[in-house]
């Protein structure tokens, strides 16, 4: 089947979805809906390593997520570069710094995430990235490893912010959090995002658009994702998901399924 939208970002391996994944998927694949599923830990990125690898609309990035960076250990790394061998395995994800919950401590989220950073620009593969209340320190470590490919995932920061992410070369990428009521400015920040520059996700099971706020998200949503981005940018839905699909196929490198 063709598909007409990617999901840049949604969690299948999660638990909220062993009860009906299949069910979830077939809505996806359906909908003309791939999806790139992120590990957060070493055992879901194993899962998501798993689950990707006999279905060609699916692809997945592996990672230690900052909630569990105390957990790194040496080793880490070498476990890490060899799914990223393997087929269907296209990045490193889901990484970055959450100064919010404070899982893990600070300087410990830190020490990780530059880390991982450089492992990827050892290894130049791309990285999906998660900020919050980070900003100045995710652009520091950003900035000193230098590494060129990139994505902010369901960016919520400031357009001061997205600037200085876009003039490293990296891409915004938008989740249902945009269609929320109390989300103008961020709304205002995709209507600016250049056309070559932004992707669309769901971070499934999570950020449930206007009007499913506070249910169980899923990959298909992402098209409701891309209704509020055109109605921003004062153009058709089918070319918001066009061009992200392109801009999350020249991210990643990702090689679609023949029809």
């Amino acid at each position: 089947m063709t598909l007409v939208a990617i999901d840049s970002h949604g969690h299948l391996q999660d638990a909220a979805f062993d009860a009906d994944r299949e069910a979830v998927w077939d809505r996806a694949v359906q909908a003309g809906v791939g999806v790139i599923v992120p590990g957060y830990t070493l055992p879901t990125s194993e899962a998501a390593v798993a689950w990707v690898r006999p279905r060609p609309q699916a692809w997945a990035l592996v990672g230690l997520h900052p909630h569990d960076a105390r957990d790194w250990q040496p080793g880490f790394a070498d476990r890490l570069t060899a799914w990223l061998s393997q087929e269907r395995v296209v990045g490193i994800g889901e990484i970055g710094l959450d100064y919010h919950y404070n899982h893990s401590a600070p300087e410990v989220q830190r020490a990780v995430f530059f880390e991982q950073l450089q492992l990827a620009r050892r290894l130049n593969v791309p990285v999906s990235v998660h900020m919050r209340e980070a900003e100045e320190d995710t652009w520091r470590i950003l900035r000193e490893v230098g590494h060129p490919r990139g994505v902010i995932h369901s960016f919520t920061g400031s357009w001061a912010f997205a600037e200085r992410v876009l003039d490293l070369g990296w891409y915004l990428s938008f989740s249902g959090i945009v269609s929320f009521k109390n989300a103008q400015d961020l709304r205002q920040v995709a209507a600016k995002v250049p056309r070559d520059r932004f992707l669309i996700e769901t971070d499934s099971p999570y950020l449930s658009p206007v009007p499913w706020r506070g249910q169980r998200n899923e990959p298909v949503r992402v098209i409701r994702v891309a209704e509020v981005i055109a109605a921003q940018k004062n153009c058709r839905t089918e070319e918001v998901l066009a061009l992200a699909m392109s801009n999350t196929i020249t991210l990643f490198s990702l090689n679609l399924p023949s029809n």
